[in-house]
């Protein structure tokens, strides 16, 4: 298990690499005048001109990579252009507010699709028909709409949640549930259609094999061959889904975030992304990356711990 993590490891830190690289590239590109937009339209050329050789805009890109990259190997990402905060600074007062809200999507996907998608597999028949209908119904509502709908009748009509807002875990626990409840919930319809009917067919296919049919013919328990034997064969191909589906909720928490005011890495994001500020982007680029890979690497591992045959694949 050691070396199979370890070749995760590696293969993250090389995909690391080249995404800063391509990004830093990639961003460059843009002939955008950053002295100019700081100093203002009225600044005469030579203070622009000093402003853009202090950022170090003046130099070849590679050169500008090469320093960012000596930084970011010592946990210096910069500071913004802008507002002159530190970059690291500034996502860590951020990052709990997306962190909570990430937390909160991956527990209740988790729970609900379970719950359904093993309701389903085992209750042939009116439930499982019912539960593939949810399924197609949250494919097919667009997330844009099922956020505003959930805001407008928990919100708006019944007033049971605040509409936008944010209160911290550490200042208020019921104030933060409050404010976290309707972001958690339009984010996790989607993902909960999803991966509830992978956990079903993963759960009919276990179902199906000769063991389970072995176990059953030999008297054991219902329960213990479902919650043993099939669950644990079953959760493999859930467990990526899974993996799969926490890199679009990063996504998906630039909208929610937008629409429900909460200052997480998300709008963060838009914000700084419109400005073009680099060495802000960037370290939201190697954050967002850096969860990708961890969140991975986890899945990896519970997989390789669930099936010895994936460490050797």
């Amino acid at each position: 298990m050691l070396g199979f993590a370890l070749r995760r490891i590696a293969a993250g830190a090389v995909l690391l690499f080249v995404i800063s690289f391509l990004s830093y590239l990639l961003l460059s590109i843009p002939d955008a005048d950053v002295g100019r937009q700081l100093l203002g339209s009225a600044a005469p050329q030579d203070l622009v001109d000093a402003k853009n050789a202090e950022l170090g805009l003046d130099r070849a890109v590679l050169a500008q990579y090469g320093d960012w990259l000596a930084g970011a190997v010592r946990g210096d990402f910069g500071t913004s252009w802008f507002t002159g905060e530190d970059v690291l600074q500034a996502i860590a007062t951020r990052l709990p507010v997306t962190a909570s809200l990430m937390a909160g999507v991956t527990l209740v996907t988790a729970a609900l699709s379970l719950l359904l998608g093993v309701w389903a597999g085992v209750r042939r028949g009116a439930v499982d028909r019912f539960v593939q209908v949810l399924g197609v119904i949250g494919y097919a509502l667009p997330g844009f709409l099922v956020t505003l709908i959930i805001v407008l009748v928990f919100a708006v009509r019944l007033g049971w949640f605040p509409a936008i807002g944010y209160i911290g875990l550490t200042e208020s626990v019921p104030g933060w549930l409050s404010t976290i409840t309707l972001p958690v919930a339009s984010l996790s319809v989607v993902s909960v259609a999803g991966l509830s009917q992978q956990v079903r067919g993963a759960v009919i296919d276990v179902l199906r094999q000769d063991y389970v049919r072995t176990l059953r013919a030999r008297g054991l328990p219902p329960h213990r061959i479902l919650f043993r034997h099939v669950l644990r064969n079953a959760a493999a191909p859930a467990l990526t889904v899974l993996g799969l589906q926490f890199v679009a909720l990063l996504g998906g928490a630039v909208l929610v975030e937008q629409i429900f005011g909460l200052p997480g890495v998300g709008a963060m994001t838009v914000t700084y992304t419109t400005r073009g500020d680099i060495p802000v982007i960037m370290g939201l680029v190697m954050f967002t990356v850096l969860g990708v890979i961890l969140i991975n690497l986890v899945v990896d591992l519970l997989i390789g711990w669930l099936n010895p045959k994936a460490r050797v694949s």
